[in-house]
């Protein structure tokens, strides 16, 4: 959901006292089953603004990896936890290569993303989990969408106990292929189209599943705040996407944050924006 932004990258040690009385949690990842052959991890213990849906749908020939969260922790066996067969072929797609969608994506040796995302998943902006250098004014961008102040850290908890925040850096993970609009991701007995869907970022793509009319909106749509003005996002580009979501003859949306909703909600979250935006 955050931007790739400058202001995020420290070079100072983290202090002790942001850490040292943060509980240690045993399962970084919370993981629910949408159907038979879909699910989604989440990232509980990091803050909401960076928390973002990890979706896993399983194939006959291959599996797909859609996002790969924030990387404090190891992604990778939780997915090949969830596979039936750990040795099948297995994809990871970048919908955008804001921090909170890519900070595994190195645990992947088959990694897709739009050639205006390919520098940064290559060469990722440094980010770090400590707050305190992020400006007021961007402060007051994520207070204004309506998400609650961020923390000292941008996670709650440690997934271990030797874990130390101020090690927290992402590795480049170079696209193994590129896809733009129209292009298909055929898992053998699941397909769904590549549709371009730029605003929150010039790059960023989703997925449509024709057969059950499901659409992976990555960070154009998700019930919550959505956030459009910072660095590299675009109105007019956004308004573009969201009228193109809102004709879609959707009936499941999977967005890059929050819960899942159906056609009414879509409906009334795009008009919602193109109103504020009119």
């Amino acid at each position: 959901m955050i931007f790739s932004a400058a202001c995020l990258a420290r070079t100072n040690a983290l202090g002790k006292h942001h850490f040292m009385e943060l509980p240690v949690v045993k399962h970084w990842y919370r993981t629910e089953s949408l159907d038979a052959r879909t699910f989604v991890l989440t990232e509980p213990h990091v803050h909401p603004i960076f928390s973002a849906n990890i979706f896993l749908i399983l194939g006959r020939d291959a599996d797909l990896v859609i996002d790969s969260g924030m990387g404090v922790a190891p992604l990778r066996p939780e997915i090949d936890a969830l596979r039936a067969d750990a040795e099948k072929p297995l994809i990871l797609l970048s919908t955008h290569t804001h921090v909170d969608h890519i900070g595994a994506a190195h645990e992947f040796d088959t990694r897709l993303v739009h050639p205006l995302e390919a520098d940064e998943l290559a060469n990722p902006t440094p980010y770090s989990l400590d707050t305190s250098g992020i400006p007021d004014a961007f402060r007051k961008l994520f207070l204004d969408a309506g998400y609650p102040p961020l923390w000292p850290l941008l996670i709650d908890a440690l997934p271990a106990p030797d874990y130390d925040p101020s090690s927290y850096h992402l590795k480049g993970a170079p696209a193994t292929k590129l896809v733009d609009e129209g292009d298909m991701i055929d898992l053998g007995d699941w397909a769904a189209e590549v549709l371009h869907l730029p605003g929150h970022s010039p790059g960023q793509v989703g997925l449509w599943h024709h057969e059950t009319a499901t659409l992976f909106g990555a960070d154009a749509i998700y019930d919550g705040p959505l956030l459009y003005d910072g660095p590299g996002m675009s109105v007019a580009d956004y308004t573009v996407t969201l009228e193109r979501i809102r004709a879609l003859p959707v009936k499941t949306v999977y967005g890059g944050h929050d819960p899942a909703f159906g056609p009414d909600r879509c409906r009334e979250i795009c008009d919602h924006y193109l109103a504020l935006w009119a």
